[in-house]
């Protein structure tokens, strides 16, 4: 029986909006961004420094530096632990809806999982974005931050997981919301748990 979804998505694509209805929908918890907070609180970390350093992979790594010396890695590295660490005790609990962080990734092991990708196509991610979040944005530097993000977030992927994001090979379901509609999607995956 299915007690955890994880929602990996493109930017833009809604994946936050329909883990969030998802959730409400179950009667589940809904985690997001803001586990990343909690993750940086674990670690000791501030608020601030987290979301400066989110999703970013480590340009260059001292080679003097141990992988395994926690308060000596760069900062983003102590935080993707200390993520990780966060999504697996939420995950222990069950019943809860996952949205990034690699989630994915991180639960691979646990068999009552259901592992789902967001895609979309980036023009009506981007028109989404620039009516919903952006409005003050012309459409071309909303494109170009579609194309960013989604790039930052591939590396990102990478760097932690040795995976490879949107790949549909790491998940057990891949939609499109841009042909079907953040309400379908949504009712999609809570077949699947109710199955």
């Amino acid at each position: 029986m299915t007690k955890i979804i994880t929602i990996s998505r493109e930017f833009g694509a809604g994946g936050g909006e329909i883990g969030k209805r998802l959730a409400e929908k179950l009667g589940w918890e809904f985690y997001d961004k803001a586990l990343i907070l909690e993750a940086a609180k674990e670690a000791g970390i501030s608020g601030a420094e987290s979301v400066i350093e989110d999703e970013i992979a480590p340009t260059n790594f001292g080679f003097g530096q141990s992988l395994f010396d926690f308060y000596n890695r760069p900062l983003n590295e102590k935080l993707f632990a200390a993520q990780k660490e966060v999504i697996r005790k939420i995950a222990e609990h069950g019943k809860c809806v996952i949205v990034g962080r690699n989630a994915n990734a991180i639960l691979k092991e646990f068999d009552n999982a259901i592992h789902v990708f967001i895609t979309a196509d980036s023009f009506w991610r981007a028109e989404r974005l620039q009516s919903e979040k952006m409005s003050n944005m012309p459409m071309q530097k909303v494109q170009a931050q579609v194309i960013a993000v989604d790039k930052k977030r591939k590396k990102y992927c990478s760097y932690y997981t040795d995976t490879e994001f949107g790949e549909a090979k790491y998940y057990d379901i891949c939609l499109d919301s841009s042909k079907i509609g953040i309400d379908k999607c949504v009712d999609v995956i809570y077949s699947l748990v109710k199955q």
